[in-house]
Formats: C-alpha cells, sequence, structure tokens
C-alpha cells in the first residue's frame, strides 16, 4: 500500500525556493515505491488509452510513471523529477521493466523544457502540496497539455486525516507536520485545495473527485506505522523540524515511539483523504 505510501505522488519537481518536506530518506522511498496507477491514480485510468502521450511530473521512484507506460503503450511517457538520484532509479526501473516508451528526466514545474500542447494527458501526484506557488504549476502544466487534454492531480489533506486510538503523539505529530510544511511556504491541506487553485489557474472544465488510502490490517497498520516511525526521526522532515526550532531529538523520538505503538494497536485505523481533479486543458 502505499500513504500507499507519495510523493509523493512523491518526489517532486520545482523551483530552487521550494524545499521538500520529506526528502529522499530510505522511509520515503520506501512509501512512494509501494504506489501504483490503481492505488493512486484510479480517477485517471478510464481516461488512459493506447497511443496517448503522458506526462508524469514529480514522478519519484517511476512506479506510477511504468504503469501509465503499460496502460498508453505505444504512447509515450515521460516522467519528470528534479532529483537526478531519483530520476536514475526510476530509468533503471523502466530498464528493468522493458518499457521502451518510458522515459526520465529532470525537469522544473514551473519552467518545463517542453514546447506548447505536447502532451494527451500531464499528472502530478503528491506533488502540489510541496510547492510554493501551486497555481503557477497547474498554468505550465496546462501549457504543456493539448488542447482539450487533461490536467490530472492527486493531494493528500493533512487535516483531514483521521486515526484511533486518539494517540496524544500523534496529535503532536500532526501539529509538528503542519508547521514544518508551512514554514517551507507549502499547503499540507492541497487535497481541498485543489478545486481552488485549478480555477485560479484558468481551469474552467474541472471535475473533482476524492478517494482515501485506508490502514486498518495489521499488515497496513505494520507498514504504516515503520514508514512513520522512520521519517520522523531519519528523514529530511526530522532534519527540518531541529533545524527550525520545531521540535528536538527526544520529541522526535517520543512521537516515533507512538507512531509503533498504534503501529501495533489491535483496533488501529488510520484513513488518509485525497482530493483529486481532472481538468481540461
Amino acid at each position: 500500500m502505499s500513504e500507499q505510501p507519495s510523493t509523493e505522488s512523491t518526489g517532486n519537481t520545482g523551483n530552487q525556493g521550494d524545499v521538500y518536506t520529506h526528502g529522499h530518506h530510505e522511509s520515503v522511498l520506501r512509501s512512494h515505491t509501494s504506489r501504483t496507477a490503481q492505488n493512486s491514480a484510479a480517477y485517471l485510468i478510464p481516461h488512459l488509452g493506447h497511443g496517448l502521450s503522458v506526462l508524469d511530473v514529480g514522478s519519484g521512484p517511476g512506479t506510477i510513471t511504468s504503469d501509465f507506460a503499460r496502460l498508453v503503450a505505444p504512447g509515450p511517457v515521460l516522467g519528470l523529477d528534479r532529483a537526478p538520484e531519483v530520476v536514475a532509479a526510476a530509468t533503471a526501473l523502466a530498464r528493468e521493466q522493458h518499457l521502451a516508451n518510458l522515459s526520465f528526466d529532470t525537469g522544473d514545474i514551473y519552467n518545463l523544457d517542453l514546447p506548447d500542447d505536447s502532451f494527451d494527458v500531464v499528472h502530478a501526484h503528491q506533488v502540489l502540496q510541496h510547492l510554493t506557488d501551486p497555481v503557477e504549476a497547474l498554468r505550465e502544466m496546462r501549457r504543456v497539455a493539448k488542447p482539450g487534454g487533461i490536467v490530472a492531480v492527486r493531494d493528500a489533506d493533512f487535516h483531514g486525516m483521521s486515526w484511533y486510538p486518539q494517540l496524544p503523539e500523534l496529535d503532536e505529530w500532526m501539529e509538528l507536520y503542519q508547521k514544518v510544511a508551512r514554514h517551507n511556504q507549502a499547503e499540507p491541506d492541497a487535497g481541498r485545495r485543489l478545486l481552488h487553485w485549478a480555477r485560479a489557474a484558468g481551469f474552467t472544465d474541472v471535475t473533482p473527485s476524492t478517494a482515501s488510502w485506508l490502514y486498518a490490517t495489521p499488515e497496513q497498520r505494520a507498514w504504516l506505522a515503520g514508514v512513520w516511525a522512520d521519517r520522523v526521526v531519519g528523514s529530511a522532515f526530522a532534519e527540518q523540524a531541529t533545524a527550525y526550532g520545531f521540535a528536538d531529538k527526544a520529541t522526535l523520538e517520543r512521537i516515533s515511539a507512538g507512531w509503533r505503538a498504534w503501529g501495533a494497536s489491535p483496533d488501529g485505523w488510520f484513513v488518509m483523504p485525497n482530493g483529486e481533479i481532472i481538468a481540461r486543458a
């Protein structure tokens, strides 16, 4: 599952002023490589067909992107990410899976080095939540979409997340995550804002939807708890939380232990809602 893991739709692409809250720690990549088109872009699959061209912006390790390549083959699929090491790993994945119609490159979501009207579908998963200017990013995605083509975006809504048992450490985690992300001038509650951002970017034909990731089986709880328990103490998020003065090592370790306690609860339940839009260029 993904959060299932993101993000991660994501890796992300952006200007150098954007700070990626999650970074590329092993715990983050563990999360992002669990994402597939089915568990993270089901709303888009009915719009895909053989021969279409797809641009995946913020493609991260490329697991969703590779699914797109299979769904639209022989149509070309390009994944962009701003982290060269992530692009290299995604390129290796495409090679291993013998996907001749799939390629990856580095890129900037605010300044895509691509002609106008290039792709039938332009997609971003768990990307806009990390950007300082998501509206400008959507404008640029619209520019490279063909007339009548699709711009498809999916982002989580952190304040919409809910869980049981109500452990205080998870409340503390949410408060800390919000503080770190907003210090980065990002919007962790992006899911509820996608329609607003799309309209601000000039889209007039927008279909909104929502879907959630649920973690309530022993296996799902163990997976999610392990991802976040490790991320809280070892990822870029941990580094930023301490650098910004929002938490010390003891605080992060307490939150990490809280995640593991939640994961061990036989009644554990965690829901992550995601906003989605299909916007016509």
